[in-house]
């Protein structure tokens, strides 16, 4: 073997190798597809939700949406709870999850407060550009957006 081609070898096998370690790292670090919450559409109401949407806008793909959660306590003991996602929307190809206000439960715009209510609807549905919170009293609709900072 030449020294030209020994150096050609070794410099494949060094691509082959980095290759095989990001993706490896991608895989560790990624979470799995098919563990992530994938929205099934259901039929869109006509109300006035909607309607405040659509003059934003927004094209409502789905109406409310239940999703079971089972939680194990203490390896044994099953409860059962759900959220509920009362739309879906899309505006310029992005997918938005809707929250309507509740006037019994009114959701104070502090960062404590929102991520608290919030939050866990945008790390389900990850390929979501954000949450709209729509308040009809007011007829305003919040577009709220998570940025979470990763510390390695």
């Amino acid at each position: 073997m030449q020294n030209g081609d020994a150096f050609i070898l070794i410099l494949l096998l060094g691509l082959l190798a980095a290759w095989i370690g990001i993706r490896f790292h991608k895989w560790l670090v990624e979470p799995d597809k098919s563990s992530l919450y994938r929205p099934v559409y259901t039929e869109v109401p006509d109300d006035e939700v909607v309607d405040l949407l659509l003059g934003a806008g927004f094209d409502v793909i789905g109406g409310k949406t239940r999703i079971p959660i089972t939680i194990t306590l203490n390896q044994k003991e099953e409860l059962y709870s759900r959220l509920f996602i009362d739309y879906f929307a899309e505006k310029n190809d992005k997918l938005y999850l809707v929250k309507v206000a509740k006037e019994r439960k009114p959701l104070e715009m502090t960062g404590s407060a929102i991520r608290e209510r919030l939050l866990a609807y945008s790390l389900l549905v990850p390929e979501a550009e954000g949450v709209l919170y729509v308040d009809m009293n007011g007829r305003k609709i919040k577009q709220i957006t998570f940025h979470i900072e990763v510390f390695e």
